[in-house]
């Protein structure tokens, strides 16, 4: 077996390298601040104090990670697979349709928590929906799951687009954007939640949804290392030829881990269409899909290390946001580039450490015949 491909203890390929992909990515990011005569050090403070220094930032920067855990998972189920599902933008942007017609349905008739599981169910049918047309060509036709995942995110762009614009538009409004839910089609935020047993909180777009994300985290490590139908995904992942041996239907496999990626993928809708922005409108995906590869890479296709990269990312959107305020010279754009090199780190170069760590962590067998 190759050095990169050498198995390492868990604590050291699930926390130490990721540890050291961020550390690298964030001393690359230092060098770029000081070149443009700015301090680092004064940059880290703000990037901290920006997301996690005062009640609001929190609220923003976990309302970002939610969208984040969904797009990871959608992700990660789909490369235990061994499948690299890129559509997670557009299987989002489709699910903002399931969850928009429910609540436009139902918000005058029935409170928000029976809306709910109609919104839940809908972003995650129309999610698994969009899923499974790439899937079904793979698995039947056996087109490219990445080309035919890209070429989908532009796919749903245009339906959306002639959508909102053409038939969801309000009669008389210029905005293509669906009308504004009322109450009965809104999650609560947060401090809307513990306002109601005494709890005052800063306001921010935080809301239940983030919940749904963690109790998505807990269903997915469930499925992938506790079920049957998890041990066929991984086993496919790792070698379909055995999977195929051991009479693993294999096409059948690929539409399923695709659904579910689609589904969670299309939980980002909930977040969004339900619980922040009140109503359908065009590109509230917001690159987070995109995003979500970086995550599942950074997390190691692992609940909990999505977790973590998640809150990560969400400091650094709402974070940055801050700190291109506070540090003028340092511009959205500089922002962008500081979670590209975080990107590149985890996941293009995240073998860079790895053969080091092998020969410290890893002990050679021991010859047979030696003393």
């Amino acid at each position: 077996m190759s050095a990169p491909l050498a198995k390492l203890p868990k604590w050291v390929d699930y926390g130490l390298i990721p540890l050291l992909n961020l550390t690298a990515a964030l001393l690359v990011s230092g060098l770029v601040v000081l070149l443009i005569g700015e301090n680092p050090l004064e940059a880290v403070y703000w990037l901290v104090q920006g997301s996690l220094g005062y009640g609001e930032g929190i609220g923003f920067t976990l309302y970002y990670t939610t969208n984040f855990i969904f797009t990871g998972l959608a992700v990660a189920v789909a490369a235990h697979a061994g499948l690299f599902n890129i559509g997670g933008e557009g299987q989002a942007y489709f699910a903002g349709l399931g969850v928009a017609l429910a609540c436009l349905a139902l918000d005058h008739y029935i409170p928000w928590w029976m809306t709910f599981p109609f919104a839940l169910l809908g972003g995650a049918l129309f999610g698994a929906a969009w899923a499974t047309i790439p899937a079904y060509l793979q698995a039947k036709r056996g087109s490219h799951i990445v080309i035919t995942t890209i070429m989908f995110n532009f796919i749903a762009s245009a339906v959306m687009a002639y959508l909102l614009v053409n038939i969801l538009k309000q009669p008389g409004s210029m905005q293509p954007e669906s009308r504004t839910f009322v109450e009965g089609g809104r999650l609560p935020f947060v401090h809307e939640v513990l306002e109601w047993i005494g709890i005052k909180i800063e306001h921010s777009p935080l809301n239940l949804s983030f919940v749904v994300a963690l109790v998505a985290c807990v269903m997915v490590w469930a499925l992938i290392w506790r079920t049957r139908l998890g041990y066929a995904i991984r086993t496919m992942g790792t070698n379909p030829n055995a999977a195929v041996y051991a009479g693993m239907n294999v096409s059948k496999l690929t539409i399923v881990t695709m659904m579910i990626s689609g589904a969670l993928a299309g939980m980002l809708a909930l977040n969004e269409v339900m619980g922040t922005q009140h109503r359908l409108l065009l590109d509230f995906t917001a690159g987070y899909g995109f995003v979500g590869i970086a995550v599942a890479l950074m997390g190691r296709s692992h609940p909990v290390g999505i977790i973590m990269a998640s809150i990560l990312f969400g400091m650094l959107y709402q974070g940055g946001a801050e700190l291109a305020f506070e540090m003028p010279k340092i511009t959205r754009d500089m922002i962008i580039s500081i979670q590209g090199l975080v990107i590149l780190f985890a996941g293009a170069m995240e073998h860079m450490f790895r053969p080091a760590l092998i020969k410290i962590f890893v002990r050679k067998p021991i010859a047979a015949g030696a003393v």
